[in-house]
């Protein structure tokens, strides 16, 4: 799993505790901070919670680092409900493809927020680690291309000021 942050300490202390229960089936075994130069907690936070820390990272940087022949993108302050692991570890199983989340009933967007520009990693990216590094561009470029499947798991985005 990659997050990308910056000054994002509450919000990626939230996400990393949406993900203890993948953590202890197994599920998630490596998180890995990509930071673009933090001057708050967000380090301590990371290491506190076991995460693999990169100062003045990119995404090519912590998937570079990743063994998984998986990846996972998602943005500090998103958080994966409950019901997430299973569609994925299905997805992953059965090779899939990339793949975006499902917004939470919750997190669902009006038409006009529909209309305004998005966030590339606002509903998470789940993609084979090959995809990515041949397709040499970053997570959010692979993400605005389109034509992904969209997983039943779901997730609450996170807000824009995370």
């Amino acid at each position: 799993m990659l997050i990308a942050t910056q000054n994002d300490e509450e919000g990626l202390a939230g996400t990393l505790a949406a993900l203890v229960s993948a953590a202890v089936e197994g599920v998630v075994r490596e998180v890995i901070v990509c930071d673009a130069g933090s001057d708050d907690g967000t380090e301590l936070v990371a290491d506190h919670a076991g995460c693999v820390f990169l100062a003045n990272a990119r995404w090519v940087d912590g998937v570079q680092l990743a063994r998984s022949a998986w990846l996972l993108f998602l943005e500090p302050g998103a958080r994966l409900l409950p019901d997430w692991i299973e569609p994925v570890v299905t997805h992953v199983v059965s090779r899939g493809g990339a793949a975006t989340f499902t917004r939470a009933e919750e997190a669902r967007l009006t038409f006009l927020q529909r209309l305004r520009a998005r966030r590339p990693l606002e509903e998470g990216l789940l993609m084979p680690k090959a995809d990515f590094v041949s397709s040499n561009c970053d997570a959010e470029a692979f993400r605005g291309k389109g034509g992904l499947r969209r997983l039943g798991a779901r997730i609450v985005p996170s807000s824009p000021q995370n």
